[in-house]
């Protein structure tokens, strides 16, 4: 791929219109707001930059960069082996589906696109051999092990793989609470550009960590997610 191509897809694959499902998911956003523990734009922002420490750094880019590596190598067991414990590690229920859909949606949506960069550079490979893995249920198929191994056959480098991730999850955070009716247009884009140094940041850090550096550690969040499963109203899906 050209460098045009890999910032196009770049784009492609943190865009909101990528059909993979993650807009029906808030991954515990709603049960915060059901419960008014988050009331103004500068909480929301903290939440969020909490989220990135907390879980989508140390948990996410870290299976993801580990994906990433893996693919390049022709490795499918770690593939598999980053899969296995970013399941593990993410403890609500709701938040694994969420995840181990949006994931399968991508691999699918992959194998029904017949043109393009995109489809050129993810024909065949570890990639294909993942996905009948998945299809074998041999491995979950979560998103952002998805998505490193997608990135790294689409010509992405670990950092810009993880900073697509990043960025993906936190407009994914703010679109929810934006679209429950909380927050206006222009407070989210102020928390947007706020949050990019903590992108940046835990991108650096994570993108090329070993496997077994990968935990998570947002047990207000976890509690929320668990008592979203049981919620009398919900819009989104966790």
């Amino acid at each position: 791929m050209t460098s045009s191509d890999a910032l196009l897809t770049a784009l492609r694959l943190s865009d909101s219109m990528l059909p993979v499902g993650t807009y029906t998911a808030s991954y515990g956003i709603e049960q915060y707001l059901n419960e008014d523990a988050v009331e103004t734009a500068d909480e929301l922002g903290d939440l969020v930059a909490g989220y990135l420490r907390g879980v989508i750094g140390p948990a996410e880019i870290v299976a993801l960069g580990v994906a990433h590596r893996s693919a390049a190598a022709g490795d499918l067991d770690g593939i598999r082996a980053a899969d296995e414990r970013l399941g593990a590690a993410t403890l609500p229920a709701e938040f694994r589906d969420s995840s181990t859909k949006a994931g399968g949606k991508l691999l699918d949506l992959l194998g029904e696109i017949d043109e393009g960069p995109l489809a050129e550079a993810t024909v065949g490979g570890v990639l294909a051999d993942y996905a009948a893995a998945r299809e074998a249920g041999r491995a979950d198929g979560h998103f952002p092990v998805v998505l490193g191994v997608v990135c790294q056959r689409a010509g992405l480098g670990s950092r810009e793989a993880a900073l697509v991730s990043a960025y993906a999850s936190v407009t994914g955070l703010l679109g929810a609470a934006q679209r429950l009716g909380r927050f206006g247009h222009t407070a989210i884009q102020s928390q947007l550009s706020a949050l990019f140094p903590v992108i940046e940041a835990v991108c650096d850090r994570y993108h090329d960590a070993d496997l077994d550096a990968l935990c998570s550690f947002a047990p207000l969040t976890d509690v929320m997610g668990m008592a979203h499963e049981r919620a009398d109203r919900r819009l989104f899906m966790s």
